[in-house]
């Protein structure tokens, strides 16, 4: 077998369709108009796809507020908010040119999804001829939405994880029942966890444990088969061609990711100044077994944050070094993150999202022939 490729999820939004999101917040445009934007972005979206040849795709998260907050908001601003929810809540990160995202703010409970992705996946799947996966948020991630200190009152902490570990349990298994092949959970307050920046008071409280432990409540309710095809993603941001958490050493992150009980990691890496290493800490710490699954390490190759295309020849040369570390038949190759994982994003570097759209498009070609090239020299 080849060395199998996948994409994390997100494409960058066309500007058309970043523009009918603003319109609709300021109640220019119905429900029903900005939909009608998001489901031509998203068969453009997989049309593309398909055409590079990607095995797998996705709408590239077109629908979507955020690949954090697509359950509980229909857009960035906080239009459509879930119950129990107020838009004032912590920031999730304060990337490094300066802007941050920020998250709702939990107020009561019950706590509970408003959307679910296996939404994404019924549509996509009417419109796809290849095998389709989906991203959803890990519980990590939604966890920030409780206030750090003490509880709010008639709901506590533990009663909202109950809830919210359900939530996701139940957004991955209706995922797969509404036809996905792959379910990759985003994880990418992982490395942000260890950045102890002041200005964002949840990374000083040294959370990384917590979360993955919170993440395997969920993980371990699914059977080894059913583990094969859920991942992890993880990377150091990926917003505005800007990052949150790079600077933070991966070994404290990588030491424990494979903790996780998942089948699959797709692992940011080609940013990275010494990937070499990402590779030996990913054959030191990745699992062979975990829990009856094999932990395959798909390795970024692409870096969705600059405008450059690499080239076939790079991506395979990253791939045969990384098998020197990697078993071979646990081995794969992504991109670093999500092209776009925030549904406002212009991606500054390029110049315009329309733009890096036939980008991302030209750097998921290299990624898939230069890991045809690997797998020939490598002989898999």
């Amino acid at each position: 077998m080849p060395i199998p490729t996948e994409l994390v999820g997100s494409l960058p939004r066309p500007m058309k369709l970043q523009e009918a999101y603003a319109a609709y917040d300021e109640g220019k445009l119905t429900w029903e108009q900005l939909k009608e934007q998001q489901d031509a972005a998203a068969r453009d979206s997989i049309e593309r796809l398909e055409a590079t040849g990607e095995p797998i795709v996705t709408d590239g998260e077109q629908r979507e507020s955020s690949f954090a907050t697509y359950p509980i908001t229909d857009t960035l601003a906080g239009t459509g908010l879930a119950d129990n929810l107020a838009g004032d809540g912590q920031f999730f990160a304060i990337f490094d040119d300066g802007h941050h995202r920020q998250l709702p703010r939990l107020t009561g409970g019950p706590f509970h999804y408003k959307t679910f992705a296996s939404e994404f996946v019924e549509k996509n799947r009417a419109i796809a001829t290849k095998p389709v996966k989906q991203a959803v948020i890990a519980p990590s991630m939604l966890m920030l939405l409780y206030p750090l200190e003490g509880e709010i009152e008639g709901y506590s902490r533990d009663q909202f994880l109950d809830d919210l570990c359900d939530e996701v349990e139940k957004d991955i298994r209706q995922c797969f029942a509404a036809g996905a092949a792959r379910v990759s959970i985003d994880f990418t307050e992982g490395r942000l966890a260890n950045k102890n920046d002041s200005r964002n008071p949840w990374t000083n409280k040294d959370m990384l444990e917590e979360f993955i432990a919170l993440n395997n409540r969920v993980i371990d309710r699914f059977s080894a088969e059913e583990r094969r095809n859920i991942g992890i993603h993880t990377c150091p941001g990926g917003d505005c061609d800007s990052v949150h958490s790079k600077e933070v050493p991966y070994e404290k992150l990588l030491s424990k990711m494979f903790d996780l009980n998942a089948g699959y990691f797709l692992i940011q890496c080609s940013s990275e100044e010494d990937k070499e290493e990402v590779y030996r800490l990913c054959g030191q710490y990745s699992r062979e077994d975990a829990n009856g699954v094999a932990q395959v390490c798909f390795i970024g190759v692409i870096n969705p944050l600059s405008p450059e295309v690499e080239t076939p020849e790079q991506v395979a040369n990253d791939l045969v070094t990384a098998a020197r570390y990697i078993p071979k038949e646990r081995l794969g190759a992504t991109d670093d993150c999500g092209f776009s994982p925030f549904s406002r994003d212009v991606k500054p570097s390029h110049g315009s999202p329309d733009f890096a759209r036939d980008v991302a498009m030209e750097k998921i070609r290299a990624r898939l022939e230069g890991a045809r090239m690997a797998s020939e020299q490598l002989g898999v």
